[in-house]
């Protein structure tokens, strides 16, 4: 009997548990979709960690998503989107792949005014210049400035997205990027902030309230959930409405710190039990 290739999940996979900030956005678009997730949590970050590993380990990840019969890849994860994406797609041509950096670009292109644009990001994102490559080859004029806002990536593991803390933190990073508001250099401050790493839309809100309403706010997660749901309708791979609509969650190590950290991403509660450890 022929597999009904539309009824398969979607497989997501990240470093940890950030991409599930990337999962949630595709369950609000896709209500009718199933998912398979993948957090390599026994390797993360992959931030730190050499273009050469990255690639193998994203081999890894996404050959035990294709062999349980997914139907697209999500690359939930901003260092394998910008060093992996095309040797995945090379590896598995039937199989679409989409990633995060490339619909958060887009969409900081099309929400700039003023053709100024910033990037906030892990280190090794702002480092491998991924998001200032791609917004270059989207809008050639555009003037980028990029940051890393590693401490953001605490912030949201530990819960603290809103409040004195979260606020301070974020306007020590932002301040100097975007000045304050009628002071000096105002008008040259970027209009248009990408959120260049899957933990930053948990602080979506203490940062937007930082950079004042004058500036757009990209989240990449959004971004890449309306890609897919594009490239789903494009292909004719798109679920039928009404369909039984699973998530099933996959780690490399410690199921009980996935669930923990990981509810606070997917915005509902998650038992160890409901993580399946696998060895890649």
């Amino acid at each position: 009997m022929q597999t009904d290739t539309t009824r398969l999940p979607i497989g997501v996979f990240d470093s940890g548990v950030g991409g599930l900030t990337v999962l949630r956005a595709l369950r609000q678009h896709l209500p009718a979709e199933s998912f398979l997730y993948l957090g390599d949590t026994a390797r993360l970050p992959y931030g730190t960690k050499s273009p050469q590993s990255v690639m193998r380990y994203a081999l890894q990840c996404t050959r035990q998503l294709v062999e349980r019969g997914v139907k697209m890849l999500v690359v939930a994860c901003n260092t394998a989107s910008a060093v992996a994406l095309d040797a995945l797609a090379q590896a598995w041509p039937e199989v679409p792949v989409v990633g995060v950096v490339r619909p958060g670009a887009r969409a900081g292109c099309a929400a700039t005014r003023s053709g100024r644009i910033a990037v906030i990001a892990t280190e090794g994102t702002v480092r491998g210049g991924a998001y200032q490559r791609a917004i270059q080859e989207l809008c050639p004029e555009a003037h980028i400035v990029a940051k890393a806002c590693p401490l953001f990536v605490a912030l949201a593991e530990e819960g603290w997205t809103s409040g004195p803390v979260a606020e301070a933190v974020a306007r020590e990073y932002l301040e100097p990027l975007f000045c304050v508001p009628g002071g000096p250099g105002a008008a040259q401050a970027p209009d248009t902030l990408v959120l260049g790493c899957t933990h930053f839309p948990l602080l979506a809100g203490t940062v937007a309230r930082v950079v004042g309403p004058d500036v757009a706010v990209i989240d990449s997660a959004q971004t890449a959930a309306a890609e897919v749901a594009d490239l789903l309708a494009r292909t004719g791979l798109a679920a039928p409405k009404g369909s039984p609509a699973p998530t099933r969650f996959l780690a490399t190590d410690d199921p009980g710190r996935f669930a923990r950290v990981g509810g606070l991403f997917l915005g509902r509660t998650l038992a160890p039990d409901d993580v399946a450890v696998v060895d890649l």
